[in-house]
């Protein structure tokens, strides 16, 4: 089993910056990709970036150039650096991690709590 733990929400006025955090937690586990995902109330959870291990990204076309995503390996965390915020960018912001366990050999896929990201005008 492995938990996701995230931090770095708030309330923030456009124009201005946060940074997410999220770090996976167990024992005998790989992670593979970790992304965020954010859903607007009364809207579907859409993908925002996603980071394999080794370095590869991936951006929804709507936050391109404004939001960065990174990652630490040896803490399995990810990061997501959120500059020049839009009040459109308001929403619950999910951690998600795929990867493998060891004992036994599985896949996973889990998500965080989510936090609360809200982009005022």
């Amino acid at each position: 089993q492995v938990q996701l733990v995230e931090s770095g929400g708030g309330l923030v006025q456009a124009g201005g910056s946060l940074r997410l955090s999220c770090a996976a937690s167990g024992s005998n586990f790989r992670v593979n990709v970790m992304g965020w995902y954010r859903q607007a109330p009364g809207k579907q959870r859409d993908l925002v970036a996603i980071i394999t291990n080794g370095g590869t990204t991936n951006y929804a076309d709507s936050v391109k150039g404004r939001f960065t995503i990174s990652r630490d390996n040896a803490k399995n965390t990810v990061y997501l650096q959120m500059n020049s915020l839009k009040p459109e960018d308001t929403a619950v912001y999910y951690c998600n991690a795929i990867g493998v366990t060891l004992l036994p050999i599985r896949g996973f896929n889990s998500w965080g709590q989510g936090t609360q990201v809200t982009v005022s005008s």
